[in-house]
């Protein structure tokens, strides 16, 4: 028979900390503080539920629905029952396991908090990351963008239509999402999300509302997409650095320019014509030229889709900066696919399951802050087992984390600290493996089971009710 200890304390921010292995003395320990979260609830108003015997509060909604977005049963009665246990291993009477009251409470948690708090993880991990996980000493930032499926409710149709080549009825709202990643912890720096249709809703239109994040010395790293005149000028006027790949409609004519190496050149593009995005003003202040250097890279690799490609950076200083780090600065570009591919495999965040664009930004950003809170398990790691958090497996630190929660919620006392080293030195032991030689089609073998829905869902309901209802009996 269960019992509870009289006066046992409920769920705190604290406890939402230890869950993610918040230890005093560990590397990173400051990145996010129980004071912090107090802070940001109290600086939007969230202060519900907090009369004596009111179960759930900001600290308990925000915990389950952290680990609902970083599990692998997503509803909303498995997160209730994962609050059941918790409350239990805390010495408290568990909930109600109806879910009726759960499924209100993270409506109550401000997008703006959520999104506050992933960045504020995410950006003080990347600015405490030693210097030896960076490029040059500096923040190499990683640009990219991805879609992800949302519920067919009308309000998300509405918000985020489905694509045109779907027919009405048999497709999911879709929504855009562009991301800076950090080079050095691979921890999200910033995040915006709109429609995949309409005008000034592309990755570079997303984009450019995160210019904000961009500070002084970074080096923004992204594809040929993003290699645009003034994408280029407008990050130069923050501060920044880009290594892009050249885009596919401009010509790079190695006997030109300013020669400074085999296969290396400066080259001035002139100003184009103001886009329709620009105000007047802007384009007048922007410069009439601009230098750029190029680099032609040979691509050697077994299995590489191309053999040639032009990269465009304004690292013009070839002493400081020479050719073979910029193309493997390039090359490592790549890392932004596998950390997107994180958040949409392993995390499942490429279906989501909110039936409101509001809800549906809070799940977003709650996937987002739990993935931050992961790397930040994952630096803690890699610092222990003297290896950088990009040669440890994600997917690794994630299950090895599930499987530890539970003890890191509890009051261990001295032991506390040595439940927190095991998990750190069983994440450190998870090493993404060399395989140089490793080449998979994209292709799929195992084929989906059940019938393609070739008509509405309301329009086959009554199909199969109409002929319910010829049956002779």
């Amino acid at each position: 028979m269960l019992t509870y200890q009289p006066g046992a304390a409920p769920p705190t921010f604290q406890t939402l900390l230890n869950s993610f292995a918040h230890h005093d003395g560990l590397p990173f320990a400051d990145v996010l503080t129980a004071d912090d979260i107090q802070d940001a609830c109290d600086h939007h108003g969230v202060s519900f539920a907090q009369d004596p015997g009111e179960v759930w509060t900001p600290a308990l909604t925000l915990w389950t629905f952290l680990t609902q977005c970083l599990s692998d049963a997503k509803s909303c009665v498995a997160a209730v029952a994962r609050a059941m246990i918790l409350r239990i291993g805390l010495g408290l009477p568990p909930c109600s396991a109806n879910s009726g009251a759960y499924c209100k409470a993270p409506a109550k948690l401000p997008e703006p908090l959520l999104r506050g708090l992933t960045l504020q993880v995410g950006i003080q991990l990347e600015r405490q990351a030693p210097a030896d996980w960076r490029w040059y000493d500096r923040r190499v930032v990683l640009v990219d963008g991805t879609e992800v499926s949302l519920p067919d409710t009308p309000d998300n149709q509405r918000a985020y239509p489905q694509p045109a080549s779907q027919r009405p009825g048999l497709g999911f709202p879709q929504l855009r999402l562009v991301v800076l990643l950090g080079f050095a912890t691979a921890a999200l720096l910033g995040a915006a999300m709109g429609p995949c249709q309409g005008k000034q809703t592309g990755e570079t239109a997303l984009f450019r509302q995160l210019l904000g994040q961009v500070t002084a010395g970074d080096v923004i790293v992204a594809d040929r997409y993003y290699c645009s005149w003034f994408l280029v000028v407008l990050l130069m006027e923050c501060g920044a650095d880009v290594v892009f790949r050249l885009h596919q409609r401009r010509h790079a004519d190695f006997r030109r320019g300013q020669r400074l190496g085999r296969h290396d050149h400066v080259v001035v593009w002139p100003k184009p014509p103001r886009p329709a995005w620009m105000d007047a003003d802007t384009y007048a202040s922007l410069p009439d030229q601009l230098r750029v250097r190029q680099l032609r890279v040979t691509v050697d690799r077994p299995g590489s889709r191309v053999r040639q490609l032009v990269v465009a950076t304004t690292l013009l200083d070839a002493r400081a900066y020479p050719y073979e780090d910029i193309a493997d600065l390039y090359h490592r570009r790549w890392h932004v696919e596998l950390d997107i591919r994180n958040l949409k495999a392993t995390l499942q965040m490429d279906v989501l399951t909110c039936k409101s664009p509001a809800m549906i930004r809070k799940e977003i950003w709650t996937h987002l802050l739990g993935y931050n809170l992961i790397r930040k398990v994952l630096a803690q790691a890699a610092l222990a087992g003297q290896r950088t958090p990009r040669q440890l497996s994600f997917a690794g630190a994630l299950q090895t984390w599930q499987a530890f929660r539970w003890l890191l919620v509890l009051e261990l006392g001295a032991v506390r600290g040595a439940v927190v080293r095991a998990l750190l030195l069983a994440v450190s032991t998870h090493e993404v493996g060399q395989r140089p030689q490793r080449l998979e089609p994209r292709e799929v073998k195992r084929r989906p089971k059940g019938k393609r829905m070739t008509r509405p869902r309301a329009q086959r309901r009554a199909e199969l009710l109409g002929q319910a209802g010829t049956i002779q009996v």
